[in-house]
């Protein structure tokens, strides 16, 4: 089998925790080159995950005149993903970049222009989509078994979970705090769901109450306030175009024991789906009497890819792959992406004017 040569842009939390372990386990996959700006941490990478000729660099631009390259993963504060992405576009290369797609809306406008110009294939890590969950509540949406989909709910909620390394906390790194880094994954599974895309106008409200508590009981060890400008909770109201409502809750931090991890809902006018409880249910009304179905999800049921593997980071791999090679279409495709970054930035508009923003296109 032909191996499809992957560059790794990145070599942190990120790309240890998720992309590597992940990118290791699809067969006709091989990473062949490394790059951070900390040298040490991409020849680790390297030793751990790659090729035996696998070559480390510290400049991005230097791995992408790599002409055997075929895909990178940009896994990079959010401030540079769209530059990076960008440039690996131009270099010929198909781009899986970790989520969100960029820090601003006008980034992520970009990043669709030169896809389109260039014609390669662009994803963002959205993995949730991967979910079983998700994979079964999307299948019976494309089924219209929920009729029309008009109110949802997504939640990711810590009571404390502030993450202390990187440069989580910084506002001119990352575009934003809680919101931008674990909301963005409920946003962008009801959108999913709902297939809906065209957001009208979005109330929003941000906090960052507890950022100057010196005993913060965050298991990631304390935060250094004069290091943290961004919010630790956020919370938005969106109207979409059809009149559609979603509610978004999201916090590293607060005083709640409602904590969940992604949490959603979708309501329609023939059903709903949720996973509420740790427990995914489909609710409804059949012969006049009111149901909760709740489907065995184990492995071995639907066979969403052609693969053994279930782990919802190895098939977003797997779809990216496929993607490349014509076998398949994009599961997380760059234009939805964009629009999870367009409302993400309505709702911070919003929190800093104390008004409604109202989406222009």
């Amino acid at each position: 089998m032909e191996k499809l040569k992957v560059g790794i842009i990145g070599c942190g939390g990120i790309a240890n925790g998720k992309h590597m372990p992940s990118i290791k386990k699809v067969a006709n996959l091989e990473m062949v080159a490394f790059c951070d700006i900390i040298e040490e941490r991409a020849i680790k990478a390297a030793k751990d995950y790659g090729t035996p000729d696998a070559k480390v660099y510290t400049d991005y631009r230097e791995l992408l005149k790599d002409e055997s390259i075929n895909s990178v993963r940009v896994l990079t504060p959010n401030r540079l993903h769209a530059q990076i992405s960008i440039d690996a576009m131009r270099a010929g290369k198909h781009v899986l970049c970790e989520k969100p797609m960029a820090a601003t809306y006008e980034d992520a406008k970009r990043m669709l222009e030169v896809q389109k110009e260039t014609g390669m294939v662009l994803t963002v890590g959205y993995q949730h989509k991967f979910d079983p969950d998700v994979m079964y509540a999307k299948e019976e949406a494309k089924k219209n078994a929920f009729g029309e989909m008009y109110f949802a709910k997504g939640n990711v909620i810590r009571r404390r979970g502030v993450p202390t390394w990187g440069v989580f906390t910084s506002k001119a790194e990352q575009g934003g705090g809680s919101l931008i880094d674990i909301g963005t994954h409920v946003l962008d599974i009801v959108l999913y769901l709902m297939d809906n895309y065209k957001p009208k106008f979005v109330v929003g409200t941000t906090y960052d109450k507890l950022k100057g508590q010196k005993e913060s009981a965050n298991p990631f060890g304390p935060w250094d306030p004069d290091n943290y400008d961004v919010e630790e909770a956020a919370f938005g109201y969106v109207v979409m175009e059809n009149g559609a409502t979603i509610i978004l809750e999201t916090s590293w931090a607060l005083n709640t024991t409602d904590v969940c991890g992604v949490r959603y809902m979708v309501c329609g006018s023939e059903g709903g789906a949720d996973n509420y409880g740790g427990k995914f249910k489909i609710n409804g009304v059949n012969n006049n009497r009111q149901f909760i179905h709740t489907p065995d999800l184990a492995p071995g049921g639907v066979a969403f890819y052609d693969s053994k593997e279930s782990s919802p980071t190895v098939l977003e791999q797997i779809a990216f792959t496929n993607a490349i090679l014509g076998k398949g279409e994009l599961v997380t495709k760059p234009e939805a992406a964009a629009v999870v970054t367009q409302i993400l930035e309505g709702i911070y508009i919003s929190a800093e004017t104390g008004k409604p923003y109202y989406f222009q296109d």
